[in-house]
């Protein structure tokens, strides 16, 4: 016999991914137009443990079985308060989700390996490293659902202090509430190993250090060799490029 938890949350994830309908508990069909946030989850792999077989709808034999072997979300009303999204876009992006990650989460080898597909001209690999540690906000090695979406809202629909947060927290690779000059190369070197060495016009050598030099002499307002949330707040928010370039994915969903 279930326990009413176990109940609870196979309600709360058949809401979520709108697999039945809550008021008949009948089935939904499923949309046959492909939306872009399904398009969007593709850069979110599935992550299959190497000790279990892979999960499937089919071999699910019971709910019991399933609430066990796969991570469950939380509330879908829960999702509804900590994002900016609809319980209707939260529904699509879940399934969308589900359907790329049976399991419910991701780890960060298979987050580099589909990552790596969009960028073939070049490295990818460390680039996805530092966004995959954005998108972990408990620190422990995955990314679920909740990670995915949050962090989703804030990119799409968060306020724009909220987006500059998010990106002084990327930047900031050992977040201890600055940004280094050694951290910001690091992110340079990323970005331009992803974009190859085939790129037009084709990139100096010399460029990562360049934009570094360029960054810090913008930022770092005190030149003290680090650059804090205030300094970083204050440079952005009178910037006009970076403030239109903060608003390019408002519309995305």
């Amino acid at each position: 016999m279930k326990s009413r938890s176990q109940d609870q949350s196979l309600s709360d994830s058949r809401e979520l991914d709108r697999s039945f309908d809550p008021l008949t508990g009948n089935p939904l069909t499923k949309p046959n137009k492909k939306t872009i946030k399904q398009r969007f989850l593709k850069l979110l792999p599935c992550y299959h443990s190497s000790s279990s077989p892979s999960i499937t709808q089919s071999n699910i034999t019971d709910e019991g079985e399933l609430s066990t072997v796969c991570y469950r979300p939380e509330g879908l009303d829960s999702l509804v308060q900590q994002t900016k999204f609809s319980k209707k876009e939260l529904q699509v992006l879940y399934r969308g989700f589900k359907n790329e990650c049976p399991s419910g989460v991701v780890n960060e080898d298979t987050f580099k390996s589909i990552y790596s597909h969009f960028f073939p001209q070049g490295d990818s690999s460390m680039y996805a490293h530092f966004l995959f540690e954005a998108f972990d906000t408990h620190n422990n090695g995955l990314v679920s659902f909740e990670d995915f979406a949050i962090s989703l809202s804030i990119i799409l629909r968060g306020s724009m202090t909220d987006k500059l947060n998010w990106a002084f927290n990327l930047y900031d690779l050992n977040k201890d509430g600055c940004i280094t000059r050694e951290e910001m190369t690091d992110i340079m070197h990323s970005i331009y190993n992803m974009m190859g060495k085939h790129t037009y016009p084709s990139m100096r050598d010399s460029a990562p250090k360049e934009h570094v030099d360029s960054f810090f002499q913008k930022m770092d307002k005190n030149k003290d060799g680090v650059v804090t949330i205030e300094e970083f707040l204050e440079t952005c928010q009178k910037d006009e490029n970076i403030m239109h370039s903060m608003h390019l994915f408002d519309n995305v969903i």
